[in-house]
């Protein structure tokens, strides 16, 4: 599988999703895409990330962009952190890191430590016609939102 590219089309992988659903990144053709990736459903930043995006959903949607995130808990665990947080936005279950290394996140870091295996907490806007538009890689929670939605309207500015 060939690197995701600024430009360049994104993998279209196929995932159980939250709300009983499965998805995939084309069923989102004609609307932009922002795919977080994040290391672990119900933990402290993860969950103040999906706040975050919550709290700006409305901005993103008159942006005709909608929000998912991915990490590679399994489905419950996503449901859980999904219905807890009352994110209104779906979370997609990686649990074969099938788009996490299609996208190139998962990374060696470190943990009290010790060396782990996990997933870099990373940005994706993708835009209407499925090319990769923008990335950021190494995210700090803070801010980060306000950031994306900055690029959402420029990019969408653009068309």
């Amino acid at each position: 599988m060939t690197a995701i590219a600024i430009g360049k089309p994104v993998p279209d992988i196929e995932l159980p999703a939250t709300s009983d659903k499965t998805l995939k990144l084309s069923d989102f053709r004609g609307k932009s895409i922002v795919l977080y990736f994040y290391p672990k459903a119900s933990t402290p930043g993860c969950a103040q990330e999906g706040r975050d995006f919550t709290a700006a959903i409305n901005k993103f949607r008159r942006q005709s962009t909608v929000i998912i995130g991915v990490s590679r808990d399994g489905i419950k665990a996503q449901e859980n952190f999904k219905t807890k947080q009352a994110f209104p936005f779906e979370l997609l279950s990686d649990k074969e890191e099938a788009l996490c290394n299609a996208f190139d996140v998962i990374k060696m870091k470190n943990m009290y430590g010790k060396k782990v295996r996990g997933i870099e907490r990373s940005t994706f806007l993708i835009d209407e016609s499925g090319l990769l538009r923008k990335e950021w890689r190494k995210v700090k929670v803070k801010g980060h939102v306000d950031e994306v939605l900055d690029a959402v309207k420029a990019m969408r500015a653009e068309t």
